[in-house]
């Protein structure tokens, strides 16, 4: 076990929200909790894909776990009845704090660009930023 894999209570809770993934045919040579730890990792460390370690077996499966929970809105749905069981335990304040700081983006963060509609599919998968969100001048309220 890895030091940011998680552990047998985490994992406990996590197993009984993903779906069921019963297929005919061989079984599975890598478990789930590999492949998600895999996906933490990367995620957590910013690292590429390909320098996932070799402990959590191959990185393209667990991209591929990844990129088709994303697609499907599996991450969501998870994310929503683990949010939902904590909120039901009261731990999670929902206290709203209103700040105007300025960020200035580079120019080249600006959504789009010459070549931006040709992307066959929303890096995000099914969920997409309203048309209203985006960067540029605050017109304020």
């Amino acid at each position: 076990m890895g030091r940011g894999d998680l552990t047998n209570s985490q994992w406990a809770r996590l197993a009984p929200l993903l779906p069921k993934g019963k297929k005919p045919g061989r079984p599975p040579v890598w478990t789930r909790r590999q492949l998600i730890d895999g996906i933490r990792w990367r995620t957590r460390t910013g690292a590429p894909w390909r320098d996932v370690p070799d402990r959590y077996e191959p990185w393209d499966r667990a991209y591929d776990l990844f990129r088709r929970w994303q697609r499907d809105g599996t991450w969501k749905c998870i994310f929503n009845q683990l949010q939902g069981q904590a909120d039901a335990k009261d731990l999670i304040t929902w206290g709203i704090s209103v700040d105007s700081p300025v960020c200035r983006a580079h120019q080249h963060a600006r959504r789009g660009g010459e070549k931006g509609d040709l992307q066959k599919e929303s890096p995000g998968g099914i969920e997409t930023e309203p048309d209203d969100h985006g960067l540029g001048r605050s017109r304020g309220a």
